[in-house]
């Protein structure tokens, strides 16, 4: 990553067990005022939103009639869906990106910001998540973890590539119950982040 590189970041809800799959269902009765505001400040340090199909689907739906400052935020923001059976979005300020995932996010990592930091954030970990940590672009990854084991798609898939991480902070979540951990990858020396 060069300085005038944009750093990704990645924050993903994970359970106790390791399960990523379907947070609304099981993390929402630790999810409370804390996490929300915190929720709103990564966001607002925050350039673009990058995600795959499924998250834009789910989004999508959930976003452009909500109300509020995160809603409000969300909407307005440069968003990025990355889908090639996708034709056109729907979600105000969302771009179609059809060409090969990794690519187009290592190009738009070395574009300027539009907010000071101009952080690219991407929710969750699915398929989309996935290439991009196979890839390297992944700068930051922050953990939350819920207290809580069920039953779903796990954080790491299978023939995943292997990665070492460095934790930079760990402790206690913005709700009563959570606990956060924040990791940068370790590269070996002179290397950069793929981009």
């Amino acid at each position: 990553m060069t300085d005038s590189s944009r750093r990704l970041v990645q924050t993903a809800l994970v359970s106790l067990n390791g399960v990523i799959g379907e947070p609304l269902r099981w993390a929402g009765p630790y999810f409370g005022p804390g996490s929300a505001q915190h929720s709103l400040e990564v966001l607002r340090r925050s350039g673009a939103m990058l995600m795959g199909r499924g998250t834009y689907e789910l989004f999508s739906r959930q976003w452009p009639a909500a109300t509020g400052p995160y809603a409000e935020h969300i909407n307005a923001m440069k968003k990025y869906v990355f889908s090639s059976t996708l034709q056109e979005a729907d979600w105000s300020n969302t771009s179609v990106v059809a060409d090969d995932p990794a690519q187009a996010v290592a190009a738009l990592k070395n574009t300027p910001g539009n907010t000071p930091g101009g952080d690219l954030i991407v929710y969750g970990h699915g398929r989309f998540g996935q290439t991009l940590w196979d890839a390297g672009l992944v700068d930051e990854l922050t953990l939350t973890v819920v207290p809580v084991v069920v039953d779903g798609a796990p954080y790491h898939r299978p023939g995943a590539l292997p990665r070492s991480w460095e934790l930079v902070g760990a402790g206690p979540g913005h709700d009563p119950g959570l606990a956060v951990l924040t990791y940068r990858p370790v590269r070996p020396e002179g290397t950069g982040s793929g981009s």
